[in-house]
């Protein structure tokens, strides 16, 4: 298993490179029509929600105690998971468009 520091250094940077990829699409949705920016919009809220609850799963994370922080570990696994997910359904939706 890995250490704490270990875990969430992973999850930062998985964090850091979601957030580049959702600028950029920020961005598309900003160029495109109304009726595409709609669903972009929409898409992008669905994530950043995903995204806040990852945020808030690793700062728990890195607050637990050394003992205590195995048990947060599949809490936010499963938030990450999640927020994985939903980044996959962006992309497909973003880079098709």
């Amino acid at each position: 298993m890995k250490t704490r520091d270990e875990y969430v250094a992973g999850l930062k940077t998985r964090l850091d490179d979601w957030n580049k990829d959702m600028a950029r699409w920020e961005a598309q949705s900003k160029a495109a029509r109304d009726d595409m920016a709609k669903r972009y919009a929409k898409e992008l809220e669905g994530v950043r929600a995903r995204q806040e609850q990852a945020a808030y799963q690793m700062k728990l994370l890195q607050g637990a105690s050394t003992s205590a922080w195995s048990d947060f570990v599949q809490g936010a696994d499963e938030a990450w998971e999640r927020l994985h997910h939903a980044m996959t359904d962006a992309r497909k939706h973003f880079e098709k468009a």
